[in-house]
């Protein structure tokens, strides 16, 4: 992949999405603005966009559609031959309106790349180079926006997909396909990180993402090792595990152990939201004092919050909720925000392509 190095990373990507036709990978670490530049593009742009991403959530954070669903493709391993790509457009049920909005797409923006198989993104070469009729060009002519971090989700396979998929790719991720094989995209990586300021924590995380922890590092981690460690409820630690129902049954817990009145707030759905779409609970259970973390981006200027800002709440009112964070000086009130599951339309009269809210 190139690897360009004038201007900043952002503007850097900003000129190649803007200004040319070249496919290109977003990538680095949390916190380095990959959300924040894929919202902005999204508003500013005169291109015609779709938004994919792996997972419901992922979709649902993104503000597009599941890979699967925009394209239409089956969950079965998808094999890069003549006759594999011949049964994939044969078995296709793609209606006229979504075949539409893939010919007059002209920017394709893949979100949370590292969970994307090798096997998926040529299926999504296959489909876009056959509704467009353009079978000799990458994507059928279409750019693509690559947006994730390798070294956080990876793609799952399971062992009798690989038995399959291993004949065809030397390995799972995106990278591994043959598209990106033969087309590879120019890539840039954002590298300034927004959401820690202490530099030798950044280092210490930077050497264990890289796997490359130093000796150093390793003995500076040791050092903090505290096996009796039971911190006060006034302290802002977290609590990592591996499944959401051992974080659930933690919260559920701590939250019991609060003696405030507790405030249920329901999710208001319209249309047909998939439940496993939801990214946070459908019923959120708050009391005045509890931990939270935000999970979505403030929009508004200047940004008061951020994904994975934590605080604790200090009011619930009608007009909102109210969250302190340390080294803020004011309170954050929270008001409801929307998440939209979006489908993706063409205009009959000008035939731009347009984004429909399913719920």
């Amino acid at each position: 992949m190139e690897k360009m190095s004038y201007l900043s990373p952002y503007e850097c990507a900003k000129e190649f999405v803007t200004y040319t036709g070249r496919n290109i990978f977003i990538t680095g670490k949390a916190g380095t603005g990959k959300t924040t530049f894929l919202h902005r593009f999204r508003t500013e742009t005169t291109k015609q966009v779709a938004v994919v991403a792996p997972t419901g959530v992922a979709a649902i954070n993104a503000g597009g559609a599941t890979i699967h669903s925009f394209f239409q493709l089956p969950f079965t391993p998808f094999t890069p031959t003549p006759a594999g790509c011949e049964a994939l457009i044969a078995r296709m049920k793609m209606n006229s309106s979504r075949r539409r909005v893939i010919r007059e797409l002209e920017v394709l923006v893949i979100d949370e790349v590292s969970m994307v198989r090798a096997d998926v993104l040529d299926a999504i070469d296959t489909v876009l180079r056959s509704v467009r009729h353009r079978r000799s060009e990458p994507f059928g002519g279409v750019q693509v926006v690559f947006i994730g971090d390798v070294y956080q989700l990876s793609p799952v396979a399971k062992a009798d997909e690989w038995r399959i998929l291993s004949d065809y790719y030397r390995g799972i991720y995106f990278f591994h396909s043959r598209v990106i094989q033969e087309h590879p995209p120019v890539y840039v990586e954002f590298d300034k990180i927004f959401r820690q300021s202490d530099n030798l924590f950044i280092d210490v995380l930077n050497q264990v993402r890289n796997d490359s922890l130093s000796t150093e590092g390793l003995e500076l981690l040791q050092s903090r090792y505290d096996p009796h460690f039971n911190p006060t409820p006034e302290e802002n630690y977290i609590t990592l595990t591996t499944h959401n129902f051992s974080a659930d049954a933690i919260n559920s817990a701590e939250l019991e152990k609060i003696n405030t009145t507790a405030h249920s707030f329901h999710a208001v759905v319209k249309g047909e939201f998939p439940d496993n779409a939801f990214p946070v609970d459908r019923v959120l259970i708050l009391k005045e004092g509890a931990k939270v973390m935000f999970v979505k981006n403030d929009t508004e200027v200047p940004r008061r919050y951020f994904n994975g800002k934590i605080g604790t709440v200090t009011h619930i009112l009608e007009e909102g909720v109210t969250v302190q964070c340390p080294d803020d000086t004011e309170e954050i009130t929270v008001s409801p925000v929307l998440w939209e599951d979006i489908r993706y339309t063409t205009h009959s009269e000008t035939n731009t392509v347009e984004e429909e809210i399913k719920s």
